[in-house]
């Protein structure tokens, strides 16, 4: 599209800020910047599950099962929701950017992610409240097949800091509800897998557990732990044992169901 409508969108959602239509009036405008297949605005907390902002695809996969399957407790999967965790710097992150070395191979890739047809995505992270980010999530499914330029993307991080003051004014009023740390999520992960299942893990095997889920191999989770891979791949064997399962597959089935019990929504 020509700068002009980008401009004239960009007053549109200038003049919609304050009120229940911002949020469709900024992805129209980003619509203007950056062609996306679909647009899905989330606020993420510490201690309790995400909030859905928008969400609008022309691909019906792309969202049918956000609300049963990421919403109630896979997010606590998603490389963007360790954006939040680690409280990153404002800014434009691509998935291919962030995602573990092991993200395209794991059970919540493969399980969910593919599912969606997403092929490429972008995220605008924005804090307008402590405790509280908001991510404008730009994607690209199947509905055209094609991931995002270079050119597109410059173009994405040009506008960020417009997005950002816009998330700071619009959504300054989200509560964080509570404080959530990675020691917090695997002490959540230990008491719900000891209740369902009667299975006890250690401290450091319920953090091994959830990098694995994440899609982090062996070096990855001893460089984020400063163990050694050896020592991983040892804790490793031992949640196997523990959970009486011999994948990364069976692993994911049995701990998803329990990563969002108890999460206010």
């Amino acid at each position: 599209m020509q700068m002009g409508e980008a401009e004239k969108r960009l007053g549109e959602a200038i003049a919609a800020l304050d009120s229940d239509g911002f949020a469709r009036a900024l992805g129209r405008w980003l619509e203007a910047v950056v062609r996306h297949d679909n647009l899905t605005i989330l606020a993420y907390f510490r201690g309790r599950a995400p909030k859905s902002i928008l969400r609008r695809a022309a691909h019906p996969a792309v969202h049918e099962r956000f609300e049963n399957v990421y919403l109630s407790g896979a997010y606590l999967l998603d490389p963007y929701h360790d954006l939040h965790m680690t409280r990153a710097p404002a800014g434009v992150y691509r998935l291919t950017d962030i995602a573990p070395d092991q993200f395209h191979r794991n059970p919540y890739f493969l399980d969910y992610y593919a599912a969606t047809t997403l092929i490429d995505e972008l995220a605008f992270v924005a804090y307008p409240a402590p405790g509280v980010s908001v991510q404008v999530c730009l994607g690209r499914d199947a509905s055209s097949n094609r991931r995002f330029t270079q050119r597109e993307i410059i173009s994405a991080r040009l506008v960020s800091p417009i997005l950002e003051a816009f998330v700071e004014r619009q959504w300054s009023g989200l509560a964080a509800e509570g404080e959530i740390s990675d020691a917090a999520e695997s002490a959540h992960l230990i008491d719900s897998l000891k209740a369902a299942e009667g299975i006890s893990l250690s401290p450091r095997q319920a953090e091994v557990a959830m990098l694995i889920l994440r899609g982090h191999s062996s070096v990855s989770i001893g460089l984020k732990l400063g163990i050694s891979a050896q020592t991983v791949k040892v804790f490793r064997r031992q949640l196997y044992r523990k959970c009486a399962i011999s994948s990364q597959a069976e692993l994911f089935n049995l701990l998803l169901p329990l990563l969002g019990e108890g999460r206010a929504a």
